[in-house]
């Protein structure tokens, strides 16, 4: 049984897991929590960043882009027209520049710093960097937020997903960053309906709903987070 090192509000395992639940496969789950640094993790993978897949044939693929990738070249020819990686050279090279953009540009800019000052340092020892969150990088990922949804916007204005006519590995990325912010209430969704009913596409998929069941403890997710219609 394949087995995956994730942490339920870490962006980039969700969307891991979002991909796993696409293809209808369900991994046995680990929890990692992402500042702990375990020294048997760190040995798997010294980079000690998840998503971490333990494969059935016992090899180790680590980050959520080569996870992406090898999924793909692993599982990818199963889903024929439906592949998450389309076939069309022009099309690949799409969804690794999106994907590229969400999962390296939107998590430095906005998941990370949300996840962490309002999430995970409420959990992590004050020797591993816990305690109050910082305002300032709250307020900063609050800002950039904005401008990657009207890029959301502006991508679904002239196509049908984010990379073209087909559902890929961007828009399970970007929902999958998207739905950490948006538990904690961090989306201007009223800024750019567009963006919104392309949210409300990916949310409703059966895929979504162990994302949209996943709790902070003492902490309660943005009133309109699990439901379907907003």
């Amino acid at each position: 049984m394949a087995i995956l090192h994730s942490y339920p509000f870490c962006p980039q395992s969700r969307f891991a897991r979002l991909i796993f639940a696409e293809l209808g496969l369900e991994p046995d789950m680990i929890e990692e929590k992402p500042w702990d640094r375990r020294i048997p993790f760190l040995e798997i993978n010294p980079a000690g960043n998840l998503p971490l897949l333990i494969d059935d044939n016992g090899l180790a693929v680590a980050g959520p882009l080569s996870l992406a990738e090898y999924l793909d070249e692993t599982r990818g020819e199963d889903l024929r027209d439906r592949r998450f990686l389309p076939r069309d050279l022009a099309q690949r090279v799409e969804v690794r520049r999106l994907l590229d953009w969400f999962l390296v540009k939107f998590h430095g800019e906005v998941s990370d710093y949300l996840a962490t000052e309002k999430i995970y340092k409420r959990f992590m020892p004050m020797d591993l960097g816990g305690g109050p969150p910082d305002m300032g990088a709250i307020r900063a990922a609050q800002t950039n937020v904005r401008y990657h949804l009207k890029y959301i916007g502006f991508l679904i204005s002239a196509r049908n997903w984010l990379a073209g006519d087909q559902m890929t590995y961007a828009d399970l990325a970007a929902a999958a960053h998207l739905s950490v912010v948006d538990y904690l209430g961090d989306v201007p969704w009223d800024e750019d309906e567009t963006a919104k009913h392309w949210y409300a596409r990916i949310k409703s998929r059966p895929s979504f709903r162990a994302l949209l069941a996943d709790r902070v403890p003492g902490m309660a997710p943005a009133g309109h987070y699990d439901d379907l219609d907003f």
